[in-house]
């Protein structure tokens, strides 16, 4: 299939990093071949069940706000679960914590289904938008972190992270086709029903594996009660993710807009896969030569690059001009999400990294939520031109945030943790 060969492309591309061996070591661990299946039946709808979700409850309330307050809603569920999920999983092993929120998961999203179609007032709709986002399993976080139980330090363990990135560039790009393909189904529902039935098999499946289940409890470690977000660099990745996941936000909700005004609702999911091709074919030419070299400048470029190309979305009347401008725009998500992981290494301290990124999801995640909540408000009240301009200026004014704070990811690590307020002062001098 077509995104198999993307896959075998991008290992082959990145030889760079790791050679096309090291990927096929790391896929062969023993033991790890149940866990790899399960994690993709698991991660396949993870960029599947939010927009699903979204236009399911827009077909039926007709209303691009509450759908966006919906799914924001959720977004920010999945922004506080998975944190808690990383370090519940770090404690105690991977097996009870999934078990546990799969079946809460299950149970959200089966009221939540019932509330849309009974009706449901907007007020019963976000807090249960809310649980199905905080029970969503974290196999990503888990199945990463296995990695590094399974496989010893060096190249092949580089090759099974890359093996994770590249992963979830190709869900990324399935998602949203799915999501839209499957809108046009007799019931507008049946996106969520999928997506949250392969989450909960794969989550569940992946539990049961023998390797996962061997990691049982930890010994505690002493800690910062914020954790990685105790330090001001990580707090000014944070940032980058954030304004990342709020220009991705707004054009999320606005893209399936513009399809519906233009009389092709089912296209909206199928335009944002656009965005996301370009990302994985650009990613892997950006990675061979990255710019700018020095981190704390990557940050600040990357994001304000992406809202400045972001605000083209503004300018096409036809989804063919809409389709091209999205591919342009798609070049810089990768990049941006790379410079984010690999900004961690400097920013935290050893034995941190596992919780660093799940604090970066949760700003991409923040974000999205407040991208999406903003942008139905602006559709529904002016369209979606100005939403597309929002995400741009957004992108802008956050990047220009980073650019203040870049400082602090120049120094790195401090000896002890700095309160919030150290971090201007530190950009200042």
């Amino acid at each position: 299939m077509w995104y198999l060969r993307t896959i075998f492309g991008i290992l082959v591309h990145m030889s760079h990093s790791a050679r096309l061996s090291d990927y096929r070591a790391a896929l062969t661990t023993p033991g790890m071949r149940g866990p790899v299946a399960a994690s993709l039946l698991a991660r396949l709808p993870i960029a599947m069940v939010g927009l699903s979700l979204l236009l399911y409850v827009e077909r039926t309330t007709g209303s691009f706000a509450i759908a966006g307050l919906v799914s924001g809603a959720a977004l920010v569920g999945v922004a506080m679960g998975s944190v808690l999920q990383g370090r519940l999983m770090d404690r105690f092993g991977p097996t009870r914590p999934l078990l546990l929120v799969t079946g809460l998961f299950a149970f959200f999203v089966t009221v939540s289904v019932l509330a849309v179609e009974s009706g449901a007032a907007v007020g019963a709709l976000i807090p249960l938008a809310f649980g199905v986002g905080a029970t969503e399993p974290m196999v990503g976080s888990a199945s990463r972190a296995l990695w590094e139980r399974m496989v010893p330090a060096g190249q092949t363990r580089m090759a099974a992270y890359a093996y994770e990135a590249i992963s979830m560039e190709v869900f990324f790009i399935l998602g949203p086709g799915l999501a839209g393909l499957l809108l046009a189904a007799p019931w507008a529902g049946t996106g969520v029903v999928v997506g949250a039935v392969m989450m909960v098999f794969g989550a569940l499946w992946f539990a049961a594996n023998p390797v996962v289940r061997a990691w049982g409890p930890v010994e505690a470690t002493p800690r910062p009660l914020l954790g990685a977000f105790a330090y001001p660099g990580m707090r000014t990745v944070a940032l980058a993710a954030l304004g990342f996941g709020v220009t991705i936000g707004f054009v999320e909700v606005a893209v399936p807009a513009f399809a519906k005004a233009a009389g092709h609702a089912s296209m909206g999911g199928l335009m944002l896969s656009l965005w996301s091709i370009s990302s994985v074919i650009f990613g892997v030419l950006y990675g061979m030569r990255p710019w700018p070299r020095p981190m704390h400048l990557r940050l600040p470029v990357l994001l304000g690059g992406f809202g400045l190309l972001t605000l083209l979305l503004a300018i096409p009347a036809s989804l063919l001009g809409l389709g091209v401008a999205l591919f342009v725009v798609g070049t810089l998500i990768t990049p941006q999400s790379t410079a984010h992981s690999a900004a961690i290494e400097q920013v935290t301290p050893n034995g941190m990294a596992a919780e660093a990124f799940g604090w970066v999801i949760t700003s991409v995640t923040v974000g999205l939520a407040i991208g999406q909540g903003l942008s139905g408000q602006l559709i529904e009240h002016f369209g979606t031109r100005p939403a597309f301009v929002a995400a741009g200026v957004a992108g802008l004014l956050i990047a220009l945030a980073v650019w203040l704070l870049r400082a602090t990811v120049r120094r790195g690590v401090p000896s002890e943790p700095q309160p919030a307020r150290s971090e201007m002062e530190l950009a200042a001098r």
